[in-house]
């Protein structure tokens, strides 16, 4: 396997689910201290995004200010999505503003973030991937790649089109592998045949894979009783050839501590290990739920402030453990001013949404079930 971050763990710390404080702001302390474990224990590679809200804030303040630069890997992301960027000038002006945020002088790696169908014919139209290849000429980034929310089809002929691009990301764990949408498997097999390296990303799938219903956590219980349900996601996908690094979204200090435990002197999985993570996905497949990642890309432009992921995570919470009273509580609680019955149905959520879920007829029956 090829790998452009040869010196560190696989163990990726992503940015985006940061620590927060009551008000709702990135409790930075925490995240310093989270990010201090992480390089202390071999870790090297940190991403964040534009789009992630105080996210590259967050980095300057725990991680550039207080550590060498030469000590980390530090990958960002620019969003041209027409909910991110109104137009060119916006899209080519995120990365400036993400070094200065970040304060740190130079990317690592810089990926063009979230492409699919509906978004990459933006990236063409504004140059960005020509604009990207004049930063990494000028010394402002270190290596070139994006964020994938496609079919293999598409992520071939992206690959085709553009051999500058050094690495993809890719969305990657035991539950979507085979799953008709998001192809985890298939896109993985056409990142192989180009000989370009994966970053993996929701390897837990957005904290699904983390807390799993007690007939199917059972299974891995049996396997190994030490074992949390994060760490067989995280080594399925590390145990993947050709996988050079895996971002987890750590939240708190007690999933640094867990993530580390076992990727520190990371193990690729044995057969034995294997064929039970393939009886946990037919187990876990055969529960219906929504497909949310919690990336919260739909809520920044919803005109009403919904909390779509957090009455998703009350749906699915309800399909897994069967509890509606204490679904219904949690779902109050968790959609705070605005229900999702009082969607208006604009569709912004649906074209922000990587995953493309028909969020506007999931809000319908999240409302039936849930008020």
């Amino acid at each position: 396997m090829r790998t452009l971050a040869p010196d560190c763990i696989k163990l990726g710390f992503g940015m985006m689910r940061l620590p927060k404080r009551e008000d709702g702001t990135i409790d930075v302390g925490t995240t310093a201290q989270m990010v201090d474990e992480f390089l202390a224990a071999g870790g090297r590679y940190v991403d964040t995004a534009f789009v992630y809200e105080g996210s590259e804030d967050a980095v300057r303040q725990a991680l550039v200010e207080r550590h060498p630069r030469d000590s980390y890997y530090l990958a960002t992301k620019l969003n041209a999505g027409e909910w991110a960027a109104k137009d060119e000038a916006a899209a080519k002006a995120e990365f400036e503003q993400s070094l200065e945020r970040t304060g740190a002088g130079y990317f690592d790696f810089y990926l063009l973030h979230a492409l699919s169908s509906d978004s990459v014919g933006l990236y063409d139209k504004y140059g960005i991937w020509e604009y990207v290849r004049d930063l990494k000429a000028r010394g402002l980034v270190r290596h070139m790649g994006f964020s994938f929310h496609d079919g293999p089809e598409l992520l071939d002929r992206l690959l085709t089109e553009h051999p500058e691009v050094e690495f993809v990301q890719l969305q990657l764990n035991y539950a979507d592998w085979e799953d008709p949408v998001v192809q985890s498997r298939a896109n993985y097999e056409v990142a192989v045949a180009h000989d370009v390296p994966v970053v993996v990303m929701e390897p837990v799938k957005g904290g699904t894979l983390a807390v799993l219903p007690p007939t199917v956590a059972k299974i891995f219980r049996s396997a190994d009783a030490t074992a949390s349900p994060a760490q067989w996601a995280i080594r399925f996908v590390a145990s993947l050839p050709n996988v050079m690094m895996v971002l987890s979204g750590m939240s708190t200090p007690e999933q640094m501590a867990d993530n580390l435990s076992f990727m520190r002197d990371f193990k690729p999985l044995s057969k034995e290990e294997a064929a039970t993570v393939d009886e946990v996905r037919r187990a876990f497949d055969a529960i219906d739920r929504i497909a949310c990642t919690s990336c919260h890309y739909c809520t920044g432009g919803c005109p009403v402030h919904m909390h779509i992921p957090d009455i998703f995570r009350t749906v699915n919470e309800y399909k897994l453990f069967g509890n509606l009273e204490r679904s219904r509580k949690d779902y109050v609680r968790r959609a705070g001013d605005t229900l999702a019955s009082e969607c208006i149905q604009c569709g912004q959520c649906e074209q922000a949404c990587p995953q493309h879920l028909p969020i506007v007829s999931l809000l319908k029956e999240a409302a039936a079930t849930l008020e």
